[in-house]
């Protein structure tokens, strides 16, 4: 009889042997590493600092996940042969890994050999070595991020596919917004419209429970929850959340996050699926995910640069340089504005006297606080920074006398503060329809009126 020590000396990467014994039809018990060849015995003393102890549990060895409790289940009691090539992202590492079934005459008890191979920079070829029908599911999606002219239509279409995929009741795209403390669903897709979506779930300890899932995964690919011992795991690793998916009637449950470099962006997740296709599902998902979250991160970064293309960095408002664009696109005839429609200009008086005697620190706090002011009283209108110390409103739909009460309010707020002063020019469409005109008319008055505030104010006008 060929001993374990025999048989690994054929391995030149490294490889031990894993055994598993069986509580019951649906438990295990213990997993442990009951020989490995010399490779091996190297890796364990360098990662661990100690040497390798024949029989030892699987967690001296290796970090405890249940995904690859998962596998040795699969592999040494029912038999599979598996393999899989994942990110271990907390690790910075690459894992390539094999696991063959062996015979065993034994009750209770199974054994397979675990060959593995670990590098620090991904490999696309192992990235790509999957079954046919993986690759194509994951080209696919592919192919549809590629030539989409509408990301988030894109998004509910893929989380359709992985839906589909999963067999699940239901999944679901969720967003992390760390810096707002909220989290969204980008996309959802349900077996029936009668189920419950995931956003009437989105209470008030909502964001801090997703939070939360990087600790419950403890440096794992993914959470993958099919059948009632990974349930207790996570009641032990996280009874907030096992408490919810109690609550929710969430028998089985797959869990990716996506990752852009060591960030989380979100989590895709799909519950209550086809248990039966879980080593399929996992393969799936686990590159396709790699490839949406790449796609994510690209539209965060554009809609990121967008936004600081067209809102003032100081004020939080609309920038010139999106004022402009408006007002180009209605020129054009392809943009429009729905009359009657006021254009008021805006223009603070004293700010350069601000800055030369208090520091441009106060200009700034008085520029923004004029801003607040302009954005409060024209809440339904369009609010632009048009320059340094300059504002330009349009408001659609507003009739005169409404512009007037609301240019009223605005002086009264202003002058309620300590600093801000408005000199103000308002032009209607009833007496101008062109917005380049109208725009004119409005900067001259607002002129008038700054002249005639300096006139009354002369120890305020700066030289």
């Amino acid at each position: 009889m060929v001993s374990f020590d025999d048989m690994l000396k054929q391995y030149k990467t490294k490889t031990c042997i894993l055994s598993i014994d069986m509580i019951d039809e649906t438990r295990y018990g213990n997993i442990r590493v009951l020989a490995g060849n010399e490779p091996h015995c190297e890796d364990i003393l360098h990662i661990t600092g100690h040497p390798f102890v024949p029989g030892c549990p699987y967690e001296m060895c290796f970090p405890k996940d249940m995904n690859f409790e998962d596998f040795v289940y699969r592999c040494a009691i029912g038999g599979e042969p598996m393999h899989t090539y994942v990110n271990l992202y907390q690790m910075g590492l690459w894992l390539n890994m094999f696991m063959i079934p062996l015979h065993c005459d034994e009750e209770n008890k199974g054994y397979c050999i675990y060959s593995y191979e670990v590098t620090p920079q991904a490999n696309t070829e192992k990235m790509s070595d999957l079954s046919a029908d993986a690759s194509a599911r994951v080209l696919e999606t592919c192919i549809k991020f590629r030539g989409t002219t509408n990301f988030e239509a894109t998004v509910q279409e893929v989380i359709g596919d992985i839906r589909e995929i999963c067999d699940s009741d239901e999944c679901c795209l969720l967003l992390l917004d760390t810096d707002a403390k909220e989290c969204r669903a980008l996309g959802e897709a349900r077996r029936s419209e009668s189920l419950p979506s995931i956003t009437e779930f989105m209470n008030e300890g909502f964001y801090d429970m997703v939070k939360n899932w990087e600790n419950t995964l403890q440096g794992s690919t993914c959470i993958i929850i099919n059948e009632e011992q990974d349930m207790d795991e996570i009641r032990r690793r996280d009874p907030v959340w096992y408490e919810s998916l109690t609550e929710a009637n969430i028998r089985s449950l797959v869990l990716f996050p996506l990752k852009r470099g060591e960030d989380i962006l979100g989590y895709i997740w799909a519950s209550n699926f086809n248990t039966e296709n879980a080593v399929k599902i996992k393969e799936t998902l686990e590159l396709t995910t790699f490839f949406v979250a790449s796609e994510i991160a690209n539209h965060l970064l554009v809609e990121r640069l967008r936004i600081l293309s067209s809102i003032d960095m100081l004020t939080g408002i609309k920038n010139r340089n999106i004022m402009n664009n408006r007002i180009d696109r209605v020129i054009a005839g392809k943009d429009s504005l729905k009359e009657p429609f006021a254009i008021i200009f805006a223009d603070l008086n004293g700010l350069k006297q601000l800055n030369d005697t208090q520091g441009h620190h106060m200009g700034d706090e008085m520029i923004k606080e004029a801003a607040d002011i302009l954005s409060d009283v024209f809440s339904d209108a369009e609010v632009y920074r048009a320059g340094g110390d300059e504002f330009m409103v349009i408001a659609c739909d507003m009739e005169a006398d409404t512009v007037e009460t609301r240019v009223k309010e605005l002086l009264e707020k202003a002058n309620a503060t300590e600093t801000v002063r408005f000199a103000v020019g308002v032009a209607l469409s009833k007496d101008e329809p062109d917005i380049l005109k109208a725009m004119r008319a409005a900067d001259q008055r607002m002129y008038a009126d700054k002249n005639a505030f300096y006139d009354a104010h002369p120890e305020l006008k700066y030289h």
